[in-house]
């Protein structure tokens, strides 16, 4: 098991929460595309970044906080 510091959970943190807005952010574009190729693509990069947001808290909840 991973022990991070307070800095680094924080780190992890804000990466998951830059991760959630790029994933919901690149859905919301493709809801709102008329061209069927490029929603299709922004469709697959939102799910990229959920697959990492996927990762990112696997690996977060798998750690130990230390001071």
């Amino acid at each position: 098991m991973t022990h991070l510091t307070t800095k680094e959970l924080a780190f992890v943190e804000d990466e998951i929460r830059a991760e959630e807005i790029t994933a919901k952010t690149m859905n919301w574009c493709a809801s709102q595309c008329k061209d069927q190729k490029l929603r299709k693509t922004l469709e697959q990069m939102a799910e990229s970044h959920q697959l990492k947001i996927a990762s990112l808290s696997q690996y977060f909840n798998q750690t130990n906080h230390i001071q």
